[in-house]
């Protein structure tokens, strides 16, 4: 069974801050923010620690039988959304291979995924800002996370209060059978503290 914990430096996180921020202040309605990443690290004991986040590239929209597959799967069971290209990642085959390779070099698994939600009910089109995002599982997120099959899935939500970006982070466990509706299993973050 997946450890119930994990063990996180968040300086380890800092290059997926970043480019979180920057993908959150370019966004429109039109183009959401975009930011996913793999999650490189060991199994120590009870816990997964992070040790490492490597990005990767969405073919969502450039893959032609990609594009077929959202258009005939996920766009009829999600919603009509995803047929914008930046709803949803589907990570680069060959991205994959190469970061698996240099996790193993170093003698580190693929542990899972991270990816941002923005608060989407606030700065998304009018008709979609009655669902109400956060560091929870979205059932388009559930689905992903069932069949990339990873023990670890890790949701970071930014939203803006008076003028600042605040963030919380959700670790999860994919779902047993998501068909049924069954909920992403928590998981708890421990973070290090600087220095100790």
């Amino acid at each position: 069974m997946t450890p119930d914990t994990v063990l996180l430096d968040l300086s380890v996180l800092a290059g997926f801050f970043g480019d979180s921020v920057r993908e959150y202040e370019s966004s429109t309605p039109e183009r959401p923010p975009r930011c996913w990443a793999v999650l490189l690290g060991r199994f120590v004991e009870d816990a997964m620690s992070v040790e490492r986040v490597r990005f990767a590239r969405n073919i969502r929209e450039s893959d032609g039988e990609v594009l077929k597959e959202f258009q005939s799967t996920v766009i009829p069971r999600f919603g009509a959304c995803y047929a914008n290209g930046r709803r949803g990642f589907w990570c680069e085959p060959k991205d994959l291979l190469r970061i698996t390779r240099e996790a193993e070099a170093e003698g580190q698994e693929v542990l899972g995924s991270i990816h941002l939600h923005p608060d989407w009910h606030r700065i998304g089109p009018p008709h979609e800002r009655g669902l109400r995002v956060s560091q929870e599982p979205t059932p388009m997120d559930r689905h992903v996370f069932y069949r990339s099959g990873w023990p670890l899935n890790m949701i970071l939500y930014l939203e803006r209060r008076r003028g600042r970006l605040h963030h919380s982070l959700g670790a999860w466990a994919p779902p047993l059978e998501p068909e049924s509706g069954a909920p992403c299993r928590p998981l708890s973050l421990r973070l290090a503290v600087a220095g100790r």
